[in-house]
């Protein structure tokens, strides 16, 4: 008995057409790749800078252990994070008027600091521009600024308490006259530097002097200006603490002349390290308000 198998054979006689379809990238998978990016890139960012920083902190450390096994009564790294662990345990304590926490002498640091600044940007800019813009102001107060500039700060400190009688006054009057000076010559320079074409225009205009310095002038002046106030508040925090050892009270300044006496040489390390954080914390915030304004000016 035999099968046969029948084959049925389709011929095509018409072509048959294919159609492609073009599939649309995906939007989350596009964001994903970008979000994955920016990580890897920050990554590299905050590895590129942390290490060196690291190596920086370890190598400063080993001298500073080797510094204290070489001498006596120098505190090691060691004892001096236990006296920060006590310190900053309670940082805002009142146990007197003259016996506080880190944390309130800081403040108190700050508060001056504030008033003598303020006063210097409220005095400095505008001067500033007068000398910038005229020139006979220029020349009535350039030979002034030159024999008052480099007098050192804590020379001013006795004319302030002669003059209010008080220390905290007279430590904002030596932050007052020691950080004018670099936000007054920056906003100077700053209006020195601006092409004549600018001013021309405003002539041709008729525009008012005040009109030429809130539209033109301010905001070409305005990076001069942020460099001199970032200038200016390095020197407040620096005169402060130096005003502070001779004047007394509240402070950090006389926190670390105090113990001194008390020769906690542990916690003068400390009150060293947090004048530097906060002094860099003062100079960033600055810096951060530089980069926004120019941001916002564009």
């Amino acid at each position: 008995m035999s099968v046969k198998l029948k084959t049925n054979v389709v011929t095509l006689t018409e072509p048959v057409s294919a159609e492609v379809v073009a599939l649309k990238p995906s939007v989350h998978g596009a964001k994903r790749h970008l979000f994955f990016h920016w990580v890897q890139a920050a990554t590299r960012r905050a590895v590129q800078k942390t290490i060196p920083a690291a190596l920086g902190a370890l190598v400063l450390i080993a001298v500073w252990q080797i510094a204290a096994m070489s001498s006596n009564g120098f505190p090691t790294p060691l004892n001096t994070w236990e006296a920060a662990k006590v310190i900053f345990a309670d940082p805002f304590y009142i146990a007197g008027p003259n016996d506080m926490g880190i944390g309130w002498n800081v403040l108190a640091s700050l508060k001056r600091v504030a008033i003598g600044f303020g006063l210097a940007a409220l005095v400095g800019i505008p001067v500033g521009f007068l000398i910038g813009r005229f020139s006979f102001i220029a020349s009535m107060f350039g030979p002034i600024i030159s024999l008052l500039r480099p007098v050192s700060p804590l020379a001013w400190l006795p004319i302030g308490l002669l003059l209010f009688q008080r220390a905290e006054p007279a430590s904002a009057w030596t932050i007052f006259i020691c950080a004018i000076w670099p936000i007054l010559l920056n906003t100077a320079e700053g209006v020195m530097r601006i092409p004549q074409d600018y001013l021309n225009v405003a002539r041709v205009l008729k525009l008012s002097e005040l009109t030429v310095m809130r539209k033109i002038l301010f905001p070409a002046v305005l990076p001069y200006i942020l460099t001199g106030m970032r200038l200016s508040v390095g020197i407040a925090w620096l005169v402060i603490v130096a005003a502070e050892m001779l004047t007394g009270g509240v402070g950090i300044g006389f926190w670390i002349w105090n113990e001194w006496n008390n020769l906690n040489v542990e916690n003068i390390i400390i009150a060293i390290v947090l004048i530097g954080v906060v002094g860099m914390v003062l100079e960033q915030g600055l810096m951060a308000v530089a980069r926004r304004l120019r941001y916002d000016n564009r």
